[in-house]
């Protein structure tokens, strides 16, 4: 179902509407206008991001369509003649659209979509496409660096009681699996991306009964083959862990081979360890230990450093809200107008020199070495090509001094068509397979742009062309 089965296309700002009239009402509404989606800053201290929501994106696209509830609420703001609301009443995408596919790393200031299409419809679709692309690439990238962190060890998404509402909820635990997480609490991301699902029992469980004994021993008579207990209740050293092996012990000899035990307290890694050390005398070498209680990156990275005997992860709020970074800051710029059939470029130019805007129709492609690890993204206009067999030079657009010359390359580009005149060319990909799209790519990055705190900075440059381009331009509009 589209967006879980809603029509989306009012999900929007007013002044696109205002300025789609404006634009109706001087005869500019067809005029073919081209824009990018891009962000300008990692969020956090990452030095990358992992794309995400493209699939919502297609939805959304392909549900554009002002229903007659939806004219008459706009016919109420007493804003508009009656020939937008004919407009309205016609109006789908007919454009092109260009995206980057989800789960591959980018950065800042590569266009994640590339639009083009009369201004009426890329105005219209600005928001919701910043909406969707923002929060999914938020969370995605939020939930690689908890896997990074994890190194190697299972991660799950327990966040929906905590996400900023429902779609929250669903679309950020669907990106936290873009990310690398194995699994989600989340029932309904579940059922509607054909994900696992994964869940135990609450402290109330364990409360509910007369004793803790009792409580274990009714969970594991009900999940005999899924029985996960979680110890802290009360004590977990001196109650919660030997009960459990208790149980452990009595499904043993029913035939059964219990999953493990949840921490969801205190000091992680002093508890992980001693309830390893007694799941081990006990017999229960295979037992996995899970820990969970507002862990995030930093914390796992530092439990880990310690030596807790963790093998999964589930990470709540921290994820499921980017709780250190909560916004990503995407932006969607006109770059280009098209006049008698060629793209003219557009600039936006800002005192903020990070506000400065790269004009042009362009692309994205990304410079591989010999041994296919990533050394360069280079941003430069629609109709260059690369010669692989040529060495090529590239140097940094704000310290051109920054040159590298580099040689036994292959180049990948990394937009690709999603709408072509309207129609449909792109089939997303299943949930877990963009999942181990993603945990490929991000192995093409050297670790050092992978770290936590400092990372080095990625190489994204601009190619000659684009950037001789972007100076006649700054010149030109010079006061």
């Amino acid at each position: 179902m589209n967006n879980n089965g809603r029509n989306l296309t009012m999900l929007t700002d007013l002044y696109q509407l205002t300025m789609m009239y404006g634009y109706h009402k001087r005869d500019k509404g067809e005029q073919v206008v081209a824009f990018d989606l891009f962000f300008r800053k990692s969020s956090g201290d990452n030095g990358y991001a992992v794309v995400a929501g493209l699939e919502q994106v297609i939805d959304y696209i392909e549900g554009l369509n002002f229903s007659d509830f939806d004219i008459s609420y706009l016919r109420s703001l007493d804003l508009f003649d009656e020939s937008f609301f004919e407009i309205l009443k016609r109006l789908k995408f007919t454009g092109d659209l260009h995206a980057i596919p989800e789960g591959t790393v980018v950065f800042p200031y590569e266009p994640l979509i590339r639009v083009k299409a009369p201004i009426l419809q890329a105005q219209l679709i600005e928001t919701a496409l910043l909406n969707i692309i923002n929060h999914q690439t938020l969370i995605a990238t939020k939930a690689s660096r908890v896997v990074h962190a994890a190194q190697g060890g299972t991660v799950l998404e327990f966040g929906l009681r905590r996400a900023q509402g429902p779609d929250a909820g669903v679309y950020g635990a669907r990106a936290a699996i873009i990310g690398g997480c194995s699994g989600t609490s989340n029932v309904m991301t579940g059922q509607m991306f054909g994900i696992p699902v994964r869940g135990t029992h609450a402290h109330s469980w364990v409360m509910s009964f007369t004793d803790e004994l009792t409580a274990f021993r009714a969970y594991a008579e009900t999940f005999p083959e899924n029985c996960l207990l979680l110890v802290d209740t009360y004590d977990t050293l001196k109650s919660g862990i030997p009960n459990a092996i208790t149980v452990f012990e009595e499904l043993k000899q029913n035939g059964h081979n219990p999953l493990g035990i949840r921490l969801d307290s205190g000091d992680i890694a002093y508890l992980s360890k001693k309830a390893r050390k007694m799941l081990n005398q006990a017999g229960f070498v295979d037992a996995k230990i899970v820990a969970s209680g507002d862990l995030d990156e930093w914390t796992i990275w530092d439990l880990k450093a310690q030596g807790a005997a963790v093998d999964t992860w589930g990470v709540g709020t921290a994820l499921i809200t980017s709780r250190d970074c909560p916004a990503l800051g995407g932006v969607y710029k006109l770059v280009a107008e098209e006049v008698d059939g060629k793209m003219l470029p557009k600039i936006k130019i800002s005192e903020n020199p990070f506000k400065i805007t790269n004009p042009g129709y362009k692309k994205v492609s990304r410079l591989y070495d010999k041994d296919f690890k990533a050394l360069a993204d280079l941003i430069m206009l629609d109709d260059e090509i690369i010669d692989e067999s040529r060495p090529l030079t590239i140097f940094d657009p704000v310290d051109t001094w920054k040159k590298m010359t580099i040689r036994n390359y292959t180049v990948k580009d990394l937009l690709v068509p999603v709408f072509i005149n309207g129609a449909k060319v792109y089939d997303s990909p299943r949930l877990l397979d963009i999942q181990a799209f993603a945990k490929k790519d991000l192995n093409t990055l050297w670790d050092e742009y992978k770290r936590l705190k400092n990372p080095h900075i990625y190489k994204v440059d601009l190619s000659m062309k684009l950037y001789n381009l972007k100076n006649e331009l700054l010149k030109e509009h010079s006061v």
